[in-house]
């Protein structure tokens, strides 16, 4: 009978209060760890995640670390929790990620199934824009990863890649093996693709008290602009529905009137853009 596959959660966080407790609970059932590395955040952040770590099974399974940063090096910052890391397989959970139940589900089942043949794992996903209502149009994605391009990500890894290891900085970043080359650029036949899709609230503001101005690159992933209506029968993931601590705001918050007039004048130059100019990857 094949072993159960030890399976870690890394979260990376820096004034993330607006989401963190939404994404770290998404996948708290799922997982048999959860490292949340946290870079010096300047909001609330932290007494939410004083939440999580006051949960009853939390001993043992969540690990907190209070890393301070003054400059941002994400090569250093995944490299540290890698290190730190010894589960069989490790999936990235940032703190502006929320999965479905349905989603994380099937990545676990696919690790647990194939996770001695797979060194990583591929998924699709979901991004808002201007509110928890609209998402961003699927041209809007660079991504080309496991033949398809678009909105998606690669989000779970094989801890036994030869020479795993953190590369570059933020914005073009990766995980590369002991040649250098970017997993995702390895064997195909060994990275596995579900359509598992998560909800990824980078575009959006993520601070609580407005202290997203502190967070390295924050100002160009908070985006201004009008995105396509979620369906009349689109539901969102189930964590938003369960009881949460006083301290966690909704996620229902629409936008204002000030980002509402920004965004009518910058979608369409941010539509032309995308339809005239295919630009890349990354930021």
């Amino acid at each position: 009978m094949t072993r159960k596959k030890i399976i870690s959660a890394h979260v990376m966080v820096k004034n993330e209060a607006r989401f963190i407790w939404y994404s770290v609970m998404s996948v708290y059932s799922h997982v048999d760890r959860i490292r949340i590395w946290d870079m010096g955040s300047t909001d609330y952040t932290r007494s939410i995640i004083g939440k999580i770590l006051d949960l009853p099974d939390s001993p043992g399974k969540v690990f907190y670390e209070d890393a301070y940063m003054d400059n941002f090096d994400e090569e250093y910052a995944r490299q540290h929790m890698l290190d730190q890391t010894t589960s069989d397989w490790f999936i990235v959970v940032d703190a502006d990620e929320i999965w479905w139940n349905d989603s994380i589900t099937k990545v676990i089942d696919l690790i647990q199934e194939k996770g001695d043949e797979l060194e990583s794992i591929v998924v699709p996903t979901i991004l808002p824009v201007g509110d928890m209502f609209h998402r961003q149009e699927e041209n809007a994605g660079r991504y080309n990863l496991a033949g398809h391009v678009g909105h998606y990500n690669l989000r779970a890894v094989n801890r036994k890649i030869p020479g795993l290891h953190s590369s570059g900085r933020h914005g073009v970043w990766g995980w590369v093996d002991g040649d250098e080359k970017m997993i995702q650029y390895r064997d195909p036949k060994k990275i596995g693709y579900v359509d598992a899709p998560y909800l990824h609230t980078t575009h959006l503001k993520r601070s609580g008290n407005g202290r997203d101005i502190d967070v390295f690159k924050r100002k160009m992933k908070l985006k201004h602009e009008i995105g396509k209506p979620f369906s009349k029968d689109f539901y969102y993931p189930e964590v938003f529905f369960k009881s949460r601590p006083e301290i966690v705001e909704s996620p229902w918050k629409v936008m204002d009137v000030p980002f509402t007039t920004r965004s009518f004048f910058e979608t369409p130059l941010r539509k032309i853009k995308r339809r005239l100019w295919w630009g890349k990857a990354g930021y």
